[in-house]
């Protein structure tokens, strides 16, 4: 399948070439001492005194070489497992909202560990999410349990990959002893890990901090799946300019990356990047602006280069409700990322630039992402689907409904959305006018109105329990007043003139 790309060959070989050159005479502040200390034995220049760490070329292609073209990221049932690159982009929702939009009240409020078991538990019933990255923070997490409270709630409702950061090697062993609980051994989590992890080790520009590159450092040692995001913002971190920040988060990736084969060759990497431009007008963090899909375009063309998986967070928005604009903003750069080839788009269900999750647009999401499926699968053409016997058997005014092909090919030649509304006015107004943020609340109620069959086992839960104490509840609970919303409500259809299009004046 061929891509869109904005990138020839001499360019990207140029942003490789740009990206050495400064690793070599700028280098990365590195703040982190075990990380200076490595990479001083894996023969780069090191100033401790300045904590400079500078990367020669050939130290930087020997490590780059060793990141593997493939990741698996792995799930508590081994069915939903991913492996990519693959044909399809592996989808996932955005993750480490602070706040969700009540289900109940429509009022934004801070997310707790319930919502995330809830969260889990419709995720599970969303076929165009492929895995969990933790949508929100738990503001009922017990002291020392932050992160516990939410991976505890995500693994105990979901089976499908969960993943999100943490913030200290302690909170990273927690976690672990979480899936050996769930595993049932830590021989058997080994084999089959079933938590992921990710980490942010640069701060643009050019530099390490402390906990996270220590986190990449560990997860990489102990052969924890993890993989690492960039974040630079446009006008601030990197130069105002595609091609500035291009050249600039290029080289960052490399230095982790080179890190991450120093702990460990053959660490698993994805080339992952949330790349925004500030709104120069006041400053304003853009995560639904268009250039993240045009430099994610960018970012694939790079990830091919240099043979490992390509990721983005795309589909974001910041929009503070369910509208237009967050409509547009999380319908452009998904699909240019599938049509540029990405293999992991984090999407799903965040309002108002990743600061609040709310159900009904997680529900909506889960459409675009079927879309974008859609259109990654692209349509198999040959003799047959060419259909041309059946065109001329048709015959001209012929009705092409009535013929056994058309039947036979209704499910899988087009997409059929279940949210988005189709109908004619008369029966969506007798139906009750709804929105789709109502039709997506009501498909959510559905869901968790129903136990959920993925829910941990209560002898499983009971031994994690007994390891954490005052550990939260993780159950999902339907919330007290979340009614639907009767779209089959009759309401007055205004009468409709016979013919309501004006006449065109002759000049």
């Amino acid at each position: 399948m061929q891509f869109f790309s904005y990138l020839s060959d001499e360019d990207i070989q140029y942003v490789h070439d740009s990206s050495l050159e400064i690793l070599q005479e700028t280098g990365l502040l590195v703040r982190n001492e075990k990380a200076r200390k490595r990479f001083a034995e894996h023969g780069c220049q090191v100033d401790h005194s300045t904590e400079i760490v500078c990367l020669p070329p050939a130290v930087v292609e020997k490590y780059l070489s060793l990141v593997p073209p493939t990741i698996t990221l792995r799930g508590r049932d081994p069915d939903f497992d991913l492996t990519f690159p693959r044909k399809q982009p592996v989808i996932a929702t955005a993750s480490s909202a602070p706040d969700i939009v009540d289900p109940v009240t429509g009022l934004t409020r801070r997310a707790r560990s319930d919502d995330i078991a809830r969260i889990g538990h419709l995720l599970n019933q969303l076929d165009g999410f492929d895995l969990f990255s933790i949508s929100t923070l738990a503001d009922d997490a017990p002291k020392d349990q932050f992160s516990l409270s939410r991976f505890y709630p995500a693994l105990k409702n979901c089976i499908k990959p969960c993943r999100t950061s943490v913030y200290d090697v302690r909170e990273a062993r927690q976690v672990l002893k979480l899936g050996e609980l769930i595993a049932g051994s830590e021989a058997a989590f080994r084999e089959r890990p079933c938590i992921n992890f990710g980490y942010c080790a640069i701060v643009s520009p050019l530099t390490m901090d402390f906990d996270s590159t220590e986190m990449l450092m560990f997860f990489a040692e102990h052969d924890i799946t993890a993989y690492g995001t960039i974040a630079p913002m446009g006008g601030l971190s990197t130069p105002m300019s595609l091609s500035g920040m291009l050249v600039l988060m290029n080289a960052e990736w490399l230095a982790a990356a080179s890190l991450a084969q120093m702990s460990k060759p053959g660490t698993a990497q994805i080339y992952n990047f949330l790349p925004v431009f500030a709104d120069m007008r006041d400053g304003a963090y853009a995560p639904g602006a268009i250039e993240i899909g045009m430099m994610n375009s960018a970012v694939c063309q790079m990830a091919r280069f240099y043979n490992v998986p390509s990721g983005g967070y795309l589909g974001l928005t910041n929009s503070k409700i369910n509208d237009a604009q967050a409509g547009f903003e999380k319908g452009m750069s998904p699909l240019m990322g599938a049509l540029s080839g990405v293999d992991f788009i984090v999407m799903g269900g965040l309002l108002d630039a990743l600061m609040s999750f709310d159900f009904a647009q997680a529900v909506i999401d889960n459409e675009i992402a079927l879309m974008i499926k859609r259109v990654r699968d692209g349509f198999e053409f040959s003799e047959e689907s060419a259909s041309l016997q059946e065109i001329k058997d048709t015959g001209p005014a012929g009705m092409f409904a009535a013929n056994p092909a058309t039947l036979e090919r209704m499910h899988s030649a087009t997409f059929m959305p279940e949210l988005a509304d189709r109908k004619l006015r008369e029966q969506w107004e007798l139906e009750g006018s709804s929105t789709i943020r109502q039709r997506a609340l009501n498909k959510a109620l559905d869901i968790l109105s129903t136990a959920n069959p993925a829910a941990l086992e209560p002898e499983v839960d009971a031994r994690i329990r007994a390891e954490f104490d005052g550990l939260v509840a993780g159950d999902s609970v339907l919330p007290e007043g979340w009614q639907r919303f009767d779209v089959g409500a009759s309401t007055p259809v205004r009468e409709r003139r016979p013919n309501r299009r004006r006449k065109r004046k002759v000049a």
